[in-house]
């Protein structure tokens, strides 16, 4: 199996380890627009497998002549280029799985599902942690039921060793970060889709020391399609993502004095938009990184065999002392790169456009997380009265 990846920065570099490390795989090409990052990372890795190129994305005919030459293309850059890179695969006629997290793009792939069945492969957006793994184990928990009244997907990642002001590190790209917090969340309400504001509706959330005390409060493009897939099937269905307490309330204070808008703004002889100025900042304030926590939990309520029951999957992750790199990368790359293997590996026969809660299945999923030390309890309860 020959595979390239797209990207790599934390996100990449980490997708490039896992498929080195991997059963099968002959060739992993790790491209980035700057060589020497991609050099750095492969010397990191390595293994005589991955081979650095020098790549620039938007140059689209150079992409999918590098395409040609491998099996499957994982995209692990900004999710604005996951459109052109699904069309490009679909040129180059090889499967594509990226790390998705906007539901704008993902829908515009999806307008590609007939081409991508006719080309006879199979594009996989939105296949990290959340939206991804979280996914897959909510549409299967749904399938364990008779009926689900609720579904409720709880993701975050956090320091191990939290700083003010928001006792958070970048765990991934600021883009991205922001993206999540600006926006919509879709959810299911009343059996409904509807969509409800970003950064609002914060709860409680317990978990074990550590992490502890969390709080959880709508983000954006975690769900997916999800509420989509199970409208009018689940009473209550929502994705919220995991801080320390006190951090939804800081940053939706600087988002409303509008951080994180697109209005110009002149400094000196430089013309920015606030939002530029404003992920500039992040960059050099907030940590990166460090040592950090993943935690998620999927909880589902319905009935099974007559009885009301409750479905519980988590997971707590730590940082990797031994390979020296983030839960984050492990808990998003890692399950990219098991479907990408699924994919070209023939596991996922499925031809067309389809996110992962739509093909993945759910144990072999779980048993090759499990063999790179990324555990996810599954708990039954009964639910009294």
């Amino acid at each position: 199996m020959k595979f390239l990846v797209l990207g790599s920065g934390m996100m990449g570099s980490a997708l490039a380890l896992d498929l080195a490390r991997s059963k099968n795989v002959e060739k992993v090409t790790l491209a980035d627009a700057d060589l020497l990052r991609a050099e750095q990372a492969a010397h990191r890795i390595g293994l005589p497998t991955v081979h650095p190129v020098s790549l620039d994305v938007t140059m689209i005919d150079n992409v999918i002549d590098l395409m040609k030459r491998h099996d499957c293309a994982l995209g692990a850059v900004s999710f604005r280029y996951n459109y052109v890179l699904t069309k490009a695969a679909l040129e180059a006629g090889i499967h594509f799985c990226d790390l998705g997290g906007n539901d704008e793009v993902v829908r515009n792939q999806m307008s590609l599902d007939a081409e991508a069945r006719k080309a006879g492969v199979l594009i996989v957006p939105n296949c990290g942690l959340a939206p991804g793994l979280a996914n897959v184990l909510a549409a299967r928990g749904v399938e364990l039921f008779d009926s689900v009244d609720s579904v409720k997907i709880r993701v975050g990642g956090l320091p191990q060793h939290p700083r003010p002001p928001f006792n958070y590190q970048l765990v991934f790209s600021v883009e991205g970060l922001i993206n999540e917090y600006s926006g919509m969340s879709t959810v299911i309400r009343d059996g409904k889709v509807t969509q409800v504001e970003t950064l609002t509706e914060i709860e409680t959330v317990q978990f074990s020391e550590p992490p502890g005390t969390l709080e959880a409060f709508h983000t954006s493009g975690g769900s997916s399609l999800l509420p989509m897939m199970f409208e009018g099937k689940v009473r209550e269905l929502d994705y919220k993502t995991l801080r320390y307490p006190g951090h939804c309330e800081k940053f939706k204070a600087l988002l409303d004095l509008g951080f994180a808008s697109n209005e110009p703004i002149t400094i000196g002889s430089n013309l920015l938009t606030a939002k530029e100025f404003f992920l500039e900042l992040l960059k050099r304030k907030l940590d990166s990184g460090g040592r950090d926590i993943v935690v998620l939990r999927v909880s589902l309520v319905g009935r099974r065999g007559g009885h009301s029951q409750t479905l519980t999957f988590e997971l707590i992750d730590f940082y990797d002392e031994i390979n020296n790199i983030t839960s984050m990368m492990r808990t998003t790359s890692f399950p990219t790169s098991i479907i990408a293997q699924m994919v070209v590996g023939g596991t996922l026969a499925s031809r067309g456009v389809l996110p992962p809660e739509s093909c993945v299945p759910l144990d072999p999923l779980i048993a090759e997380l499990a063999a790179r030390r990324i555990y996810i309890k599954q708990m039954w309860s009964e639910l009294v009265g």
